[in-house]
């Protein structure tokens, strides 16, 4: 299997396909690369696709450590390095969008030239100014109650999660396909990650973003309301926002002609749509 070594000498799995500037994807909490298997052979025509999958997801290695955002930023740097990538054009879904927002607060636009957020609120946590919180891990009491479902019934959790990131219905191979994938990444490893992902607030670093960025927002949104993602949209300096009025968190998996479209020409236009 094709992985990368980053400097803290662990492996991380990516898959390819195509040919072109590249784009690089980067998956949710929980998922793997393959998450994007409704989208990677026609964005393929357009550009180099690449996915990887995070550490402690998919087939990638499952450290003792290592489970926070600034981690994963480093990570995606070692790829990007690795495999020498410019120019790239780099896509997060849900809890991809924080690792592309710390890569930023990291290393600044190097080896970049776009950005796509899909469906990630600034803010995880409800606050006295901040009501667009997650939907079931929105303080620290529910935190406990979301790691105690992943580590005592994570079957049951990952078909909730199923039924939760999709408005509509996956075929019954292609649900189990997915719940193949999500059963690589350990509780332990979820939990780390979550419990770092979930505190952030990344208000103050969003409209510091100077890169041409694409944001995609899903109306039907079963994770966070569409008013989080939204911000993000209104907050990045001529950011331009899409909206997909029949997606829940999935919006790739939803609707994925119009996700297909919409990153091709964002790519081609290199920052118009």
């Amino acid at each position: 299997m094709p992985t990368i070594e980053t400097n803290d000498g662990t492996n991380i799995y990516y898959e390819e396909m195509g040919n072109g500037r590249p784009l690089l994807m980067i998956h949710g909490w929980g998922f793997s690369g393959r998450f994007f298997h409704r989208n990677v052979e026609s964005l393929a025509k357009h550009a180099r696709v690449i996915t990887i999958d995070l550490r402690g997801h998919g087939n990638s290695d499952k450290p003792s450590h290592g489970y926070r955002v600034p981690r994963l930023a480093r990570d995606l740097y070692d790829v990007l390095a690795a495999l020498d990538l410019q120019d790239v054009t780099v896509l997060g879904w849900s809890l991809g969008c924080p690792v592309i927002w710390s890569y930023f607060e990291l290393f600044g636009t190097e080896r970049l030239k776009q950005a796509v957020f899909v469906e990630q609120s600034p803010r995880q946590y409800y606050g006295l100014d901040w009501k667009y919180a997650h939907a079931t891990c929105y303080d620290d009491a529910s935190f406990a109650y979301t790691k105690a479902q992943v580590e005592m019934d994570t079957s049951n959790f990952d078909k909730n999660q199923i039924k939760t990131i999709m408005e509509t219905e996956p075929a019954q191979d292609e649900r189990e396909r997915m719940l193949a994938e999500m059963a690589k990444a350990p509780a332990s490893a979820r939990n780390a990650i979550m419990s770092d992902h979930t505190r952030y607030d990344w208000r103050d670093l969003i409209p510091e973003i100077n890169l041409q960025s694409l944001v995609m927002v899903a109306r039907q949104d079963k994770v966070f309301s569409w008013r989080g993602p939204a911000w993000v949209g209104e907050n990045i300096p001529s950011a331009q926002t899409v909206f997909f009025e029949h997606s829940s968190h999935a919006l790739f998996l939803d609707e994925p002609e119009k996700f297909n479209d919409s990153v091709i020409q964002f790519m081609s236009n290199e920052g118009g749509i």
